[in-house]
């Protein structure tokens, strides 16, 4: 729609990017020498589009089609970046100057396409990184000999790039990790040089990139361990880890988070703390661990208490949950964490997981299962005529107790064990 209207009109960026090296993009954006308002013009008319301005000063309209957004931007040359983040004015430019305002080169690729074919098939995938790049490709900073060499270069000064906004330093190491490249040595120094300005990038920003890494599917291999492992690393050589969490700490190749497995984010977290040196049966140091990176990170609460969990239950798998009795040990395992833990604690110790497993599979034998429905619960006293007060959370818990080790079976009995408790005094 935007050439049949006269304009240029591109891929660009990370689209391109992934296009190139035969990857599935997980969105596309459109570079092109019309207006915003041109834009917003050309799509308003057409049935099933919808358009909306989302960044006027910055050029940016989102154009939606049958739920499908794609980001459509004018070409443009960016002012000085007054807060670290954004350009305090832009102007309406060329490809090029476009092009030359970009973090990375490998980000600063258009790619001029025909028709509405399969593109990943038309420009072959990755098979052309062996010879020439195919048609289309338009390449103003060599971001395709990079492509070829697998590395990630900083457009232009690389410090000059940095002093624009930091977080690039992140962006570096996440997109390196991800595709299985290396970053080129004059921005790996540069980023190394100026680590400690990422302290004054915001911390939802930092945590946001964090978490990319630490779920991210890359590595060159696809798997998600080598990219989250070598991204730890990769942060802590660069420097990057101490304005992040206070402290530099040597991360060699071999930890939890490079075991070939899949990890939640709070899972990687503790994984990544433990590859730090928490040791997890520290109780003090890890709740101020959590709070620590809670606040780091930017994590929500659910992250926070996933991360906290993760750790308290795999303490007790490295020291007394095997020596407790069969209630106890059913409440640990309905832990919403106890997963994660497990997964862990397999990691440390395959033989203690086996062994962990084993028992597991025993309770669900035992009272109906590991985390059986209540037989009773409060309502049902009160119906007995019991007067709610403090002592039915205990009463409860007692009763269940014994319905988890297999003491009990049915409603009736758990009915003549709660009179019995509440008549003799036996909770407290």
């Amino acid at each position: 729609m935007l050439r049949a209207g006269g304009h240029v009109a591109y891929l660009a960026g990370g689209c391109v990017r992934d296009e190139l090296l035969g990857l599935a993009p997980k969105d596309y954006d459109v570079a092109t020498d019309a207006t915003p308002g041109r834009v917003v013009e050309l799509f308003r008319s057409l049935a099933g589009f919808r358009s909306v301005e989302v960044g006027v000063s910055f050029g940016v309209v989102l154009v939606r089609r049958r739920g499908v957004a794609t980001e459509v931007a004018t070409f443009r040359e960016d002012g000085p970046y007054e807060d670290k983040r954004r350009p305090g004015s832009v102007t309406f430019s060329t490809p090029e100057a476009d092009a030359k305002r970009r973090d990375f080169t490998v980000n600063a690729l258009f790619l001029e396409v025909e028709g509405t074919g399969d593109r990943r098939s038309a420009i072959g995938g990755a098979s052309w990184i062996a010879s020439e790049a195919p048609a289309g490709v338009i390449d103003f900073v060599g971001g395709v000999a990079d492509l070829r060499a697998g590395v990630i270069r900083a457009v232009g000064e690389p410090a000059a790039r940095l002093a624009e906004d930091h977080l690039r330093a992140l962006r570096a190491v996440r997109f390196a990790c991800r595709l299985g490249f290396e970053i080129e040595a004059g921005t790996a120094h540069a980023i190394r040089a100026h680590a400690s300005e990422l302290a004054g990038v915001s911390r939802e920003r930092i945590g946001d990139e964090v978490r990319r890494m630490m779920t991210m599917v890359g590595g060159g291999s696809g798997s998600t361990a080598g990219g989250r492992g070598r991204a730890a690393r990769l942060l802590s050589t660069l420097g990057l880890d101490r304005p992040i969490f206070g402290a530099s700490v040597e991360a060699t190749e071999g930890g939890l988070l490079d075991a070939p497995v899949e990890m939640a984010y709070p899972v990687a977290l503790a994984a990544w703390a433990i590859d730090r040196g928490l040791d997890p049966r520290d109780a003090g140091r890890r709740g101020e661990m959590a709070s620590a990176w809670r606040r780091a990170l930017c994590l929500t609460n659910q992250e926070r208490d996933g991360l906290a969990g993760t750790l308290r239950d795999l303490a007790g798998l490295l020291t007394d949950w095997f020596e407790k009795g069969v209630a106890a040990q059913k409440r640990g395992a309905a832990s919403p964490t106890f997963g994660g833990a497990m997964t862990l604690f397999a990691l440390l110790s395959p033989e203690g997981a086996g062994g962990a497993q084993e028992r597991l599979d025993e309770l669900a034998g035992i009272g109906g299962g590991l985390w059986p429905e209540p037989l009773i619960d409060g309502d049902r006293l009160i119906a007995m005529g019991m007067r709610p007060g403090p002592v039915f959370g205990a009463l409860l818990a007692r009763v269940y107790d014994a319905q988890l080790e297999g003491r009990i079976g049915t409603a009736a009995e758990a009915e003549s064990m709660a009179r019995e408790l509440s008549g003799s005094g036996g909770v407290e």
